[in-house]
C-alpha cells in the first residue's frame, strides 16, 4: 500500500477533519509506531505502522456514512461537552465513530449532517467551497425593504463584513409585531444569522436550518435522522 500523509489517514479513519488532524499533530497528540511526531509532512504506510491518539490505535473505517439529522433545540454539537448537556451524538445511534459537520448553537434547530468521512467535513466546512445553508428566522420587529436590502450586501458584525446573502421576506405578523425570513448564506461565522439580524436591529426569536445545499428537512421530524443517498453526498460536494 502508498504512503499516505498522516494527517490525511486520520481523517480518512474519521476521527476528525483534516485541518483539525494537523493541529492535534503539532499539539503532540499523534504518535506513530509509539514515537510522537510533529511534522505534518510525515508520511505512514497503514498497512505496517500503528498510528495512536490517546494512546489508541486508529484504525481505517469500513464504509463512509453520511447521516442528516433534524436537531432540536436543546442538544449541542459538540462531541464532548464540558457541561454534560445533551448531545446530537445521543440522537443518531450508529455503530461507527461519527462527528458533525459544522455546528448549529444549542438554541437553533434544523439540518446537521454527520458522518465518519474526514475528507468530506473538511470540504463542506471549508470556506472556499461556499456551501449554501438556508435558514427560516423569525425576528421581533415588522423588517423593512431597506433592512432586507442591507441583509443581502453584507452588513458588519464585530470586525467582519458578512459576504451577499440571500434574502426574502415570508411573512410579517403584526399582532405580535415580528417577521419571518429565509436567509441563505455560504460562510460559517459564530452564531452569524443571529448577529447579522441584530446589526440591522431585529433581535432573533428562533432560528431554525432548513437546508443544506438544497437539501431539506422539511419531511424529517425534529430529533429523526436518516442516511444521504450517494446522489445527495455528491451535491453538497459540487
Amino acid at each position: 500500500m502508498e504512503e499516505v500523509r498522516l494527517q490525511k489517514y486520520i481523517a480518512d479513519c474519521g476521527i476528525t477533519s483534516r485541518r483539525k488532524a494537523e493541529e492535534l499533530i503539532k499539539q503532540g497528540k499523534i504518535k506513530v509506531n509509539g514515537q510522537i511526531v510533529y511534522e505534518l509532512g510525515t508520511k505512514i504506510n497503514p498497512q505496517k505502522d500503528i498510528v495512536l491518539y490517546q494512546d489508541k490505535k486508529i484504525k481505517e473505517k469500513e464504509n463512509n456514512i453520511y447521516i442528516l439529522l433534524n436537531k432540536p433545540i436543546g442538544y449541542v454539537t459538540t462531541v464532548n461537552d464540558q457541561f454534560k448537556r445533551p448531545s446530537v451524538l445521543d440522537l443518531v445511534k450508529v455503530k461507527q465513530r461519527i462527528v458533525p459537520v459544522g455546528r448549529l448553537d444549542m438554541y437553533t434547530s434544523g439540518a446537521l449532517i454527520l458522518t465518519n468521512d474526514g475528507d468530506f467535513v473538511y470540504q463542506v466546512t471549508h470556506p472556499k467551497h461556499e456551501i449554501d445553508k438556508t435558514y427560516t428566522v423569525t425576528i421581533k420587529g415588522i423588517v423593512t425593504k431597506q433592512d432586507v436590502e442591507l441583509l443581502k450586501n453584507g452588513v458588519k458584525i464585530g470586525d467582519y463584513t458578512t459576504k451577499p446573502a440571500k434574502v426574502k421576506i415570508l411573512k410579517t405578523i403584526l399582532e405580535k409585531n415580528s417577521s419571518r425570513l429565509e436567509i441563505t448564506i455560504h460562510e460559517g461565522k459564530n452564531r452569524q444569522i443571529r448577529k447579522m439580524c441584530e446589526a440591522v436591529g431585529y433581535p432573533v426569536l428562533a432560528l431554525h436550518r432548513s437546508k443544506i445545499s438544497g437539501i431539506d428537512v422539511k419531511d424529517l421530524p425534529l430529533g429523526k435522522w436518516r442516511f444521504l443517498s450517494k446522489q445527495e453526498v455528491e451535491r453538497i460536494l459540487k
